[in-house]
């Protein structure tokens, strides 16, 4: 029987996707009632409320949003401060290139940070975490090659919509793809985490 005192340590599921993709909410929102440089400021005052809002829930930070903050407010900033929107574009482009070498160069490596980053969600040996990581790993370079020709090709409003809806579509059918492949390789919580052919 689960322990009471786990069960209430316990993030409830909503936690998770409100404060991720709570601030791109407020994003798109602030953009169409005003303006690029808006938004910016909006989205770095939303991401660090839905982290405080987080710890204050469940005593918890999202692993990923508050590894990606700093970069966030470091480029928010330089775009409210030059007044330059290149910095808030070039964003996307920055974090996904990031999380591109950081998975294919783990796979490269024999680790598996989405094993870290994952575990809680998904039971996966080890041929799925590492089929897992480098397929996440090529997805977020086409992120990034994508978020450069968008903006530097395509209007603010389209940037914006294609940030918003895009990429997050992009990343649903993405992970709608690895469903097989995760199946294959998931391991039932009763046996050993071997690999599995």
């Amino acid at each position: 029987m689960a322990d009471p005192a786990s069960e209430k340590r316990k993030p409830p599921r909503w936690l998770g996707p409100a404060t991720e993709y709570g601030p791109l909410v407020v994003f798109f929102a602030a953009y169409l009632l005003s303006d690029l440089f808006v938004a910016t400021a909006a989205v770095m005052i939303a991401t660090v409320a839905a982290l405080i809002f987080s710890w204050v829930v469940a005593r918890t930070l999202p692993k990923l949003p508050l590894a990606m903050a700093p970069i966030l407010l470091v480029l928010g900033g330089l775009t409210l401060y030059l007044e330059d929107d290149t910095f808030i574009k070039i964003r996307p482009t920055i974090v996904n290139g990031l999380l591109s070498v950081v998975m294919i160069g783990s796979v490269l490596l024999g680790r598996q940070p989405l094993r870290f980053l994952m575990s809680s969600a998904l039971n996966l040996n080890e041929t799925g975490w590492t089929k897992l990581t480098f397929r996440f790993g090529c997805l977020f370079a086409f992120l990034a090659v994508m978020n450069e020709i968008v903006w530097r090709t395509q209007t603010d409003d389209f940037w914006v919509t294609y940030k918003v809806f895009g990429a997050l579509g992009i990343t649903m059918t993405f992970m709608m793809t690895q469903i097989p492949m995760i199946s294959r390789h998931t391991v039932p919580e009763d046996s050993d985490a071997g690999d599995r052919k």
